[in-house]
């Protein structure tokens, strides 16, 4: 398969919805405090105006960034902090997350990675994007053992776990190294995954996604 570069828009659907209420609320305000001050030409310019103006700060905020290139070797992550990638022979599993409780599983807005090998995507990531997973993903981590019926560690004893981590290649990683990779062995764990990807970097439903990315897995076999 050949290269795919995956575009995000800043904007959701709740944005431009609370950008149209917020145009309406100007309008609305306006037309009640100046309709007896202004002729209907100046109101119709004030609200021409308010518009353009809401037009060019959507596009301006909602410029296009690229968060995924996909091609037949790897899957990168782009960010303006940095990034991650891996190879797809690398990747043991790609699917949906569920939190499971009692024997019940419920979706979550995230797609799980599960990795053949710590080694070179811990040795590789960008140490800022290593962070931000770190605090991003902790609720994950969070509710996974708030519904875990019988919980086998404490929250503050596994939430930024620094201890010395020995990758398969016998190597000590330490500091946020470590932090990292000890999160990814409890989050496979409990969660049954390494690491996740948000649905707010992608640009399509988050189920389209995993198959894409399913696709290029099998390609690259």
């Amino acid at each position: 398969m050949g290269t795919l570069h995956i575009h995000t828009e800043k904007l959701t659907t709740i944005h431009y919805v609370w950008l149209a209420l917020i145009f309406i609320t100007l309008c609305f305000t306006f037309l009640r405090y100046f309709n007896t001050h202004l002729s209907r030409a100046s109101l119709l310019i004030i609200i021409v105006l308010l518009g353009s103006i809401l037009l060019l700060a959507t596009r301006y905020f909602n410029t296009s960034t690229m968060s995924f290139t996909l091609t037949f070797m790897h899957c990168q992550f782009h960010s303006h902090y940095g990034g991650w990638m891996t190879t797809w022979h690398n990747i043991a599993h790609i699917d949906h997350a569920t939190l499971g409780s009692q024997g019940w599983h419920s979706s979550l807005p995230w797609i799980g990675i599960r990795l053949k090998s710590y080694d070179h995507f811990i040795q590789t990531i960008c140490p800022r994007v290593a962070s931000r997973i770190l605090l991003e993903q902790r609720i994950l981590l969070v509710m996974a053992l708030k519904h875990s019926d019988s919980p086998n560690y404490q929250l503050e004893d596994i939430l930024f776990d620094d201890s010395p981590f020995i990758t398969q290649n016998g190597e000590q990683l330490l500091g946020l190294q470590a932090m990292l990779a000890n999160r990814m062995r409890y989050n496979r764990e409990l969660l049954g995954f390494d690491f996740f990807i948000a649905d707010d970097v992608l640009d399509r439903p988050i189920n389209d996604f995993i198959g894409l990315l399913r696709r290029y897995k099998a390609a690259a076999a």
